[in-house]
Order: structure tokens, then sequence, then C-alpha cells
């Protein structure tokens, strides 16, 4: 790090993920002079070492799954067999992410503002520290500062986890050589998505999760539909039950669940969650609540002139959701006062198929509403069955009595984009009514989305009464 002569500015920005690049450009778009701290690479680990690198590996897995396909479509192949050179993909995975971290570093300069990179510590309301190391430290002084110090790994507290065949997926997307098995410690959105690349890729997986379902705070339709998938590729499912404790045996490890089962296998992935990183606090007394930085409806601190975004809050802790948080808070920093409507903000799981939700689960729903549910199979879909990837649904839940959206949930092909058309729908309020009546591009996937509101209704063309196929 070099020291600059310039340490005064308007805003300084503690992060340099989704929440603080984007927090950081739209300051200086609103004329302010910017400084970004980053301790490590700019993108955060969406960029480095999770949405993208995962999304990268994916598309691997899914040229594998059409190779195995082909000679259903009439396309015969010589030899079916293939190998993975781990070496060339981890070349191509960072490959791309290079692009993209060298993108936003781009983006910053062209916004003129100064990154500096180390750990930024809070100091006061009004200063943080720049810590390179021991002979290298910088004060920046601002009038707002906006922390936007990500999330980290969580970690669980039992015998034998410390064991370095037990890795986290940042570790696990930086392998140059594939395990034989693999045993996944959680199984949430990244452990799923985990799962089913390297099952493509030829490892043996299983899966533990402790609560009685995978993805387990998604609607119902959506978890039963990973188990069956991860099943049909060859995972081990082990739900409801906790694990107890790691043992290495020799060049293996052996996990000893609750029920006394003992799963052996080469590596492990730990994959239950993330928590806010508050590494960046120092001593400064910015309230928290359960490991998170509160914040009120304009992302402003308990400190006036202290703002944070992104997943350091734990209010959405996606992406998606912290670009907008991160710009919002840079607005408010200089004297808007806008809020961030989170309730449509729609989840992933980068699966193949992909699946996808946005708003109510039909329990959560069901809660509070009289609900009407529609369903539609992609097995009624011309799209789906004509590129053959028919496995799959759309699902809306909707308030009986008025047609309001309350939740959105689908798996297929391409439904990564498609919940985006059922987000806005849903943020403007358009009900399920209006839903059934506009006109989709046929034949499209998408237009099973407008077939499940009608069905809601009662009224779908392409589904005989009651059914669901």
């Amino acid at each position: 790090m070099n020291q600059r002569e310039k340490t005064d500015y308007k805003v300084v920005v503690i992060g340099g993920g989704p929440a603080g690049y984007v927090a950081a450009i739209r300051a200086s778009q609103l004329g302010a002079e910017v400084a970004l701290v980053e301790q490590d690479i700019l993108g955060g680990t969406c960029l480095n070492r999770g949405c993208i690198p995962t999304k990268a590996y994916l598309k691997n897995a899914e040229i594998i799954q059409e190779i195995k396909k082909a000679s259903d479509r009439g396309i015969k192949l010589v030899n079916e067999d293939f190998v993975i050179d781990m070496p060339v993909t981890l070349k191509m995975k960072n490959k791309v992410v290079k692009k993209l971290t060298d993108g936003v570093g781009g983006l910053l300069k062209s916004n003129k503002v100064d990154v500096f990179y180390g750990l930024g510590v809070l100091q006061d309301g009004n200063t943080v520290l720049v810590k390179g190391n021991e002979k290298d430290k910088i004060l920046l002084k601002a009038d707002k500062i906006i922390i936007a110090g990500g999330s980290k790994a969580s970690r669980i507290p039992i015998p034998g986890i410390e064991s370095p065949r037990v890795l986290f997926s940042e570790q696990m997307l930086s392998m140059d050589t594939l395990p034989s098995s693999l045993v996944i410690i959680g199984g949430g959105v990244i452990g799923v998505e985990m799962a089913l690349i390297f099952l493509s890729f030829g490892v043996k997986v299983e899966i533990v999760e402790m609560e009685d379902r995978l993805l387990p705070f998604i609607d119902s339709s959506i978890s039963d539909f990973s188990r069956r998938l991860l099943e049909k590729n060859g995972a081990g499912i082990h739900t409801g039950v906790s694990l107890k404790r790691i043992e290495e045996r020799k060049n293996n490890l052996s996990l000893i669940l609750s029920t006394g089962e003992i799963l052996e296998t080469e590596k492990a992935m730990l994959s239950i969650g993330r928590v806010p990183d508050l590494s960046c606090l120092g001593e400064v007394s910015v309230k928290t609540d359960k490991g998170r930085i509160l914040v009120n409806d304009y992302q402003e601190t308990n400190i006036p002139g202290i703002y944070a975004a992104g997943d350091i809050t734990g209010q959405k802790m996606l992406a998606h959701a912290a670009f907008k948080l991160g710009e919002i808070a840079a607005e408010n920093a200089l004297g808007a006062k806008k809020t961030v409507n989170l309730k449509y903000v729609p989840s992933v799981i980068y699966s193949l198929p992909e699946m996808a939700s946005v708003g109510m689960s039909e329990k959560e729903a069901s809660r509070e509403y009289t609900v009407s549910i529609g369903y539609f199979p992609l097995s009624a879909n011309g799209k789906a069955l004509a590129v053959g990837d028919a496995e799959g649904f759309v699902k809306i839940v909707t308030d009986k009595k008025y047609g309001e959206v309350l939740g959105v949930h689908m798996a297929g092909p391409g439904v990564s984009e498609i919940i985006n058309e059922a987000a806005s729908l849903m943020a403007m309020e358009v009900t399920s009514h209006e839903i059934a009546d506009i006109i989709h591009g046929h034949p499209s996937v998408g237009e099973a989305f407008s077939e499940a509101a009608a069905d809601s209704l009662g009224r779908c063309i392409h589904l005989p009464p009651g059914s669901m196929l």
C-alpha cells in the first residue's frame, strides 16, 4: 500500500463487495469524494468465491448432462466417457472471475473512487484505519462512513471440525484435483448447488442436514424437488440428523452422525450458512443484535453518519439485495431519505435444472390468508418438452379473496430469469387475474407462469380440471 496525499473524503466505504462497491460508485455519481477500503480482492465473496465461480462450474456440469442425454435425441456419440481436467477447469473459472473483478476495479477508477487495500477498521464516527501491516497504516477521515464488510462462513463447534480435510466452499472451488468422495455438511442453497456440481463431475456425494428437509427455509415444493433431483443423480441424503464428531482415519474422514451411522469420505465441506463479518467495527459501539449490525429504515446505524449495507446487516444475505442496499445507503448518506422493500427479493438455487422462489411459502401464507394454489407442471409445457428438460413446475400462492400474489416457486430450465418477472409483478401488486391474462411468447417455459396463475383461478386451459400432472 502506498501512502497517499489525500486522506479526507466525503464518504468512506469499508468493503469492496456487492454492497460496498455499488455504494462507492453511487456516492461518487452524486458528487461526493469517495474512498473504498478492501482487505482482499474487489468483488467480495460473490464474485471471487461464490456466485460466479459456481456458475462457471455449473456450466461444465450442464455440458456433461447434455452429453449423457445426447443419444436420446438421436445424436450418437462414439464414446460418452469424459474426464474432468480440473487444472483447466480451475483456470477457466479464474479467468471469468478476474475479468469481473478487474471490471469492478475499472468502474471504481472511472468513477474516481480511491481504493485502499487493507483491513478497514472504525476508529470513531468519522475515522477509518486502514491496516496493511505494522509499518503501513493510513487514517482516512470522512463526513459519512458506509460499512459493507460482508459475511464469512459459519462454523460449528464439534470435535474434528478443524481437520484440513474439512473444507469451505471457497476451498472446494480452488481444488485442482477431484476427491473420490465428499460429504457436505448442510443442505442449504450452497450445499445443494455444490452437491450437483460434484455429482456431475463424478464424485460420490452425501449431504447431512440437521433439519427434516433440504432447503428448509424455502417452500416445501422446492425442497421436495431438490431431494428427488439429488437422489436421481446419485446423492445420499441424511436429513433430521446432526453431526456429532469427525475423525481422521489414514487418508479419509469418518463422520459420526447422531443416529450412530458413520459416513466415510475423502473430503468434507462445511456449508451451514454465513454470518456477518464484524471485524471492521473495532472498538466503536455500533449497535448489533445476534451478530449483525442494526440499521434503521434508511440503513443508518445507531451512530449518526455511519451507515451499513449488505450481508453485514443480516437483512437479506444475497448479492442482488446487497446491490440495492448499498445504493440506498449511499443516497441516504448524502441527504436522501429512501427505503428498500425487501419483500420481493427472489432467491435462486442454481441447480440443474434451476429452482427459484420469491415471496411467502405456502405454509407461511396459510397462517395469514385463505390461499389458493396454482400449479403447472413443465411436463405439460411445449418448450420444456421440446428441449428435453420437462422436469419441473411453477407454483403460485395467492390470496383467494383478491388474487394477491403471495409467493411464487418454480423449478426448471431458465427459472433464474423467469422468477424476475414474478418478482417484478408482485412488487407492482399485479394480481393473479391480471397475470393469467398476460400473453406470453409460445413456446416458452415462461408461459407456465401465467398458466399457474390461471390454475389458481380454476381457469387453466392446458391442464385437466384438478390435475397436478
